[in-house]
């Protein structure tokens, strides 16, 4: 069945976000003085909601895990200079193209509103992407479905008519979950093993290679 509708995940998808998380990620630790973590243990929950974040990288209490993604918000903010953050090679001609195709696109992110509201502004990608959703517009985040659950249900897609594309295994899931085929990307944050692991039904190691990908 054609693809009608693709669901993209942001960080790691999208955009190289992975130096300003982790730094992030380690200055919040620093400075609330709770055990270290390396950076690869800071990457392997990277897609997750933020709270979600902290509960499984550290032994914290729901109060603390709060406190530290007021933390981590600041933090974020302070580095997020312009030019911190760019989209993979590839992204921007291959949405436009895509959107050229008539394929519609929406993003689906454990970020919060205003952080992914301004990434998109900043990398133009409004005149392609016809939803956004972020952490704020659900209640449960990823690997649950229901962030895709509302974008077919305001879109009018059906579930075997949407692609859903990411970095992680908590974009995999989340798709399965409510029964759209899934893409895993291999230049972002989980390596392709876990991708597949986590039920993949095709990978790409450049996001260009979405488009030949749409077209069978």
């Amino acid at each position: 069945m054609a693809t009608r509708l693709v669901i993209l995940d942001f960080d790691g998808t999208l955009a190289d976000t992975q130096p300003l998380i982790i730094d992030s990620l380690q200055g919040t630790i620093r400075e609330l003085g709770l055990p270290a973590r390396t950076d690869d243990q800071c990457k392997a929950i990277i897609g997750l909601p933020l709270k979600e974040c902290f509960l499984r990288l550290l032994p914290v209490d729901d109060a603390t895990a709060d406190r530290c993604a007021d933390v981590y918000r600041r933090i974020f903010d302070e580095k997020n200079h312009s030019g911190v953050v760019t989209l993979f090679p590839h992204v921007l001609d291959t949405l436009q193209k895509l959107h050229a195709k008539g394929h519609m696109l929406a993003i689906c992110s454990s970020r919060g509103r205003p952080t992914l509201e301004g990434f998109v502004r900043t990398f133009r990608l409004q005149p392609y992407v016809s939803m956004v959703v972020s952490a704020n517009d659900v209640q449960h985040g990823k690997p649950h479905p229901e962030p895709v659950q509302l974008i077919l249900r305001t879109l009018g897609i059906p579930a075997s008519e949407a692609l859903v594309v990411g970095d992680a295994s908590y974009d995999i899931l989340m798709g399965r979950a409510a029964g759209c085929r899934t893409c895993g990307v291999t230049y972002g944050n989980q390596p392709a093993d876990e991708l597949l692991a986590a039920g993949a039904d095709s990978l790409v190691d450049d996001f260009a290679d979405l488009l030949p990908l749409l077209s069978l």
